[in-house]
């Protein structure tokens, strides 16, 4: 009796010492090695649902893209095949968990991950925000890709638009990298949108000239330039009574392609020039009349004898006297 009562004793652990019991490690263990034992179905079949998602979430991807494509639309594909798949691998994942730890639940996870995708959102805001103007921009399709635009400063081809930005190449040579959701947000113009677009070109022709002959030359001179669409028609209009001679707007027809906009500009300018100077038809300078009045003269102020700049006025009785004239009648009036 006192044998076993001795043997279910422990000793008592002393200070300052570090016990150490191999019984307790090695159970410890062992409840360890059980414990993954008992685990390793569950974790061959969760390893297999994720090699299953996995390839699921390729053949989603090419199937997608496979649509896409035969719709002209390669960029929308790559874009949501990309979503497709990367949803589908985080599912696998999820049910990947719950089969190595049947404790957790696929609601415990969802909820999770939706507060974490509140803080990912925050953490990422501008990257998502690109990428959600990127797909709507490929969805609503504004322009495609090879259409020339305009955003704010920057104007050029489009060469690829990608999940956080739109690539343009300038029409010398450079790449402009613009954020999706600053191309959303704002204007853009998309020169390339019709087949064809209206360039125009002011023309001043002199007073003295005849507008009429002067417009049937300006049509007759750039009719059958290379590149100016014949069947939209050739207008040349008066557009303004300027300083020193009448405009004439002269406006056709190209193809909307920003190279031949402006070889078409090339041909048109010269070819308006000779046919110009051939017909004798007078292209003036701006001329300005400059008067310049020294205030000294007897007759300054004095509307009866009129100079240039003044207006014409000279029965009126109550024009201006010049200064000469009304200090005089003041020194007549005083002297009576």
């Amino acid at each position: 009796m006192f044998f076993q009562q001795t043997q279910n004793e422990q000793p008592a652990d002393s200070p300052n010492e570090i016990d150490i019991n191999p019984g307790m490690l090695m159970e410890k263990i062992d409840s360890w090695v059980d414990g993954f034992v008992k685990l390793l179905p569950n974790m061959v079949v969760a390893i297999i649902i994720i090699i299953i998602f996995y390839f699921l979430a390729r053949l989603a991807k090419k199937l997608i893209y496979r649509a896409s494509n035969k719709r002209d639309r390669e960029n929308l594909g790559h874009m949501l095949g990309g979503l497709v798949k990367y949803i589908t691998i985080a599912i696998g994942v999820m049910l990947a968990i719950t089969t190595v730890l049947p404790s957790v639940k696929p609601g415990d996870l969802i909820s999770g991950l939706g507060v974490s995708s509140v803080a990912i959102g925050f953490a990422f805001k501008d990257i998502l925000q690109n990428w959600l103007a990127g797909l709507l921009i490929l969805i609503r399709q504004p322009f495609e890709i090879d259409d020339q635009i305009v955003v704010n400063d920057f104007e050029g081809t489009v060469e690829k638009i990608e999940t956080r930005a739109t690539i343009l190449k300038t029409y010398d040579g450079k790449r402009i990298v613009i954020p999706n959701s600053e191309i959303y947000t704002n204007s853009v113009k998309v020169n390339t949108a019709y087949e064809v677009i209206r360039s125009q070109y002011d023309i001043g022709v002199g007073y003295g000239d005849d507008m009429d002959e002067a417009i049937e030359v300006l049509k007759e001179a750039i009719k059958d330039i290379e590149g100016v669409e014949q069947e939209k028609g050739i207008e040349v209009l008066p557009w303004d009574l300027a300083t020193s001679w009448v405009t004439l707007r002269v406006r056709w027809w190209t193809k909307s392609n920003r190279a031949i906009v402006v070889k078409t500009m090339t041909r048109v300018i010269p070819s308006i020039k000779k046919a110009l100077d051939a017909a004798k038809i007078d292209m003036p300078y701006e001329t300005q009349v400059h008067l310049f009045h020294d205030q000294t003269e007897d007759t300054d102020g004095d509307r009866e004898n009129q100079r240039e700049g003044w207006p014409a006025n000279k029965d009126a009785k109550d024009n201006p006297k010049p200064k000469w004239k009304a200090e005089k009648e003041m020194d007549t009036v005083e002297k009576e």
